[in-house]
């Protein structure tokens, strides 16, 4: 997974109403129950074998390593109320859009007589619901970070280097080196 999406799954996380189990046992039954029962599909999800998913699941195992314990959290996260967070993306592609905060390169290409050496800045813009619907649709279907990041370059680049048309025209931002990126909508 790249920057990119992992601000996006994280942002999808602040939208949940419910705190996830806190067991181990509890969050082993939780992705077996999202595996549609597969103790082996869990297994494989954290990197244990079929036989330690069941030790969790009948009370023999209780308190993981902090390897396992940090798996557990992770896949947890990512399967934990996922029609409350589909709910928040389908609100943000469709009405109100997506913030996104980051500290990261920005270079440009440009007419003659303008700089265009990269430096590091710190934004924070709004996008409008048509780019965030364009980041969920690549999201979902198995998009790189280079292609995520293109999708965010291209709407920094319209909404608050070019000021939506309103000067630049030629303006060409290129968004590399991310310190570090949150998304929020």
């Amino acid at each position: 997974m790249g920057d990119i999406d992992d601000a996006l799954d994280r942002a999808g996380y602040e939208h949940v109403t419910k705190p996830p189990p806190k067991t181990a046992p509890a969050q082993m039954r939780l992705l077996v129950k999202a595996e549609k029962g597969s103790t082996k599909a869990a297994a494989r999800r954290l990197g244990i074998s079929q036989r330690q998913v069941e030790r969790y699941l009948v009370g023999q195992a209780k308190h993981p390593r902090p390897a396992l314990r940090e798996a557990l959290a992770r896949e947890v996260a990512k399967v934990w109320q996922p029609r409350v967070r589909q709910q928040a993306r389908k609100k943000a592609a469709a009405a109100t859009g997506i913030t996104i905060e980051t500290r990261a390169r920005f270079g440009y290409t440009a007419p003659i007589g303008t700089t265009d050496d990269p430096r590091m800045r710190r934004l924070t813009v709004h996008l409008p619901p048509a780019y965030a619907r364009r980041l969920f649709d690549a999201q979902q279907q198995g998009a790189d970070d280079a292609q995520l990041r293109g999708i965010v370059a291209e709407g920094l680049q319209e909404i608050y280097f070019k000021d939506n048309g309103r000067r630049a025209d030629q303006l060409q931002v290129g968004f590399t080196d991310i310190d570090y990126i949150d998304v929020s909508f």
